[in-house]
Formats: structure tokens, sequence, C-alpha cells
């Protein structure tokens, strides 16, 4: 990823937020609340924590460094370098911001490009990151069962969705499938499977994705906290990797942009309310975006200049 790219990235990052209030009160408005209503929310009875508010925070941000650790894990047991943590969590952010670029291939193809700066073939690191992504999804699947359950209680189509995922999961973990899919991946990248991959490693992602998205959740719910919501951390935590996992199957939607506040707001509006709802649900995605965005931009600008990609004289 090159300067103007980087920058288009932030560009693009801050328009979504822009775009995410106004898709989510269009959603709101549908659901029978009006903005008068909404502007009509006073925050004041819920008290800002400002302890809770910073530590979701470094709970998020060690959350998007454990996924970066788990990546640098399958890229070695896919026979890649083993990185320094260091080196795979910067890899992994940086690539990270090319999610805020349009077309969801520059995420790939941007960490795929700076893991090779670092000895890592760019097939393993891709491979990595598409296989990382899906344990993750899967993880995040195994958490939203509580929150999906109260959706489909009067509508058994809904259980489709986490049933294909889960039974996907389960599918691609035998040996047999897993291991093909694997090597079919390198041949078409034209490339050598240096190590056997077995279902256990497959079963160990998506055990460590469960830790990270345990993290996730937890730091979801130390947000709702801080601004004040009273939320239980099984059902805040279950509705928030629902609607992650509702609004990445949205591909229609950057980022689940729009989607995943629209769940949000449904699951949570029971217990708190649908104004209240919509306020975390669009707070949320600004403090999820700049939470890695920050550390991400840093990243970035630490290695241009490591690079001699920023001059003086420019």
């Amino acid at each position: 990823m090159n300067r103007g790219d980087g920058f288009k990235a932030v560009l693009s990052g801050l328009m979504k937020l822009a775009a995410t209030i106004v898709v989510t009160l269009f959603i709101v408005e549908q659901a029978g609340l009006s903005s008068e209503e909404l502007r009509r929310l006073d925050m004041g009875p819920f008290g800002i924590r400002a302890g809770w508010l910073a530590a979701s925070c470094l709970i998020l941000l060690s959350g998007f460094f454990s996924t970066a650790l788990i990546w640098s894990l399958i890229v070695r047991d896919l026979g890649g370098i083993s990185l320094s943590r260091t080196d795979a969590i910067t890899v992994f952010m940086i690539g990270n911001l090319g999610r805020y670029v349009p077309g969801k291939i520059w995420q790939i193809a941007a960490l795929g490009a700076l893991a090779r700066e670092r000895g890592v073939s760019v097939t393993s690191a891709t491979a990595a990151a598409v296989l990382g992504q899906g344990a993750g999804l899967a993880a995040a699947m195994l958490i939203g069962l509580g929150a999906v359950s109260s959706l489909a209680a009067d509508n058994l189509l809904l259980w489709v969705i986490p049933g294909a995922v889960l039974t996907g999961t389960l599918l691609g973990l035998s040996p047999l499938i897993f291991n093909r899919i694997c090597r079919l991946w390198f041949r078409i990248a034209k490339a050598d499977l240096s190590e056997t991959l077995t279902n256990r490693d497959g079963a160990r992602w998506v055990l460590l994705s469960l830790g990270s998205w345990c993290i996730y959740s937890g730091a979801f719910w130390a947000f709702s906290v801080g601004l004040g919501f009273d939320l239980e951390l099984i059902s805040s935590a279950s509705a928030f990797a629902a609607a992650y996992v509702l609004g990445y199957l949205a591909f229609f939607a950057p980022a689940g942009l729009g989607i995943r506040e629209g769940i949000l707001i449904t699951l949570l509006s029971s217990s708190i309310g649908i104004a209240p709802a919509t306020a975390l649900a669009a707070a949320a995605r600004l403090w999820i975006t700049i939470v890695e965005l920050i550390p991400a931009g840093s990243f970035w600008i630490r290695h241009l200049i490591a690079n001699g990609g920023i001059d003086d004289r420019e």
C-alpha cells in the first residue's frame, strides 16, 4: 500500500463514519422511530464513565492484536516463516487499512505486499488471511447463537445463516476437505504447500479465534458500560457477534455498513429501548473505526519513514 492508497483509506473511513449515521437513522425511521424522537434522546441519565471507555479501547485494540497473531500462526502452519509479534501486528494492522478503500480485495492485497517485504510469500499471507477470516466468522457465530435464537424464535428460516456457517466450518475442518481446499488454493497460485495440514490445525484456529471474539465482545460490553447503558455481558456479547457476522455476509454493504447497525438495534432494543440502542449502535461503529484507524495509521507512517516513503523535502 503506497502513501496515496493510505490517504484514500483514511478518507474513505471518515466518509463511512458519516454514512453510518445516515444509514442508521434511515433504519430507525423504518422501524417506527422518528428523527425528532431520536434528537430528543437524553443521554444525561446514562452517565459517561471515562474509565470504562478507555478500558474498552484497550481491550478492543488487544483483540485486533490477537487476530494479527492468529494470522501469523496460520502463516507458519502453511509453511511460511515465523514472524515476530511486532512484525505480525504491524503488517496486519497496516493491511487492514485496505478494507477502507472501496473493493474488499485491497485488504488482502495490501497484507500480501507488506508480508512479502518480511520474507512471507504472498500466497501464504493471503491464504492465511482468508482462512483466519473463516475461522473468525465461525467463532463469532458460535458466540452469536444466543442472539440469533431470539430473532429466530418465530421464524425458523433465520437459522439458515448460522446453520450454513457452522455446517460449512465443520465440513471444512474434516481432514479430506480441509487439506484439499488448502492445496487447491496453493495450486491456483502456482506455489507449493510445504506443510501437511490436518483438521486439528483448523480446529486450533477456530478455538483461538473464539478467544479473540471473547475479547471483542467483552470490549463492546465495556464500551456500553462506559456510555452508561445497562446491558448484561452475555446478551450484549452475543448481539455484537451476531450483528458482525450477519453484516459481514451482506456483501452488498461495505464493512456491513448499516446492516450491522440495524441488526444490533433490533437485538438490543428489547433490553434498552430502540432510541438508546440506535445511539449505541452508531457510537460503536465510530468507536471501532477510530480504535482501528489511529494505531494502523501510526504503523503505516512509521513504515513509510523506515522505507523512505516520507521525505522531508516533500
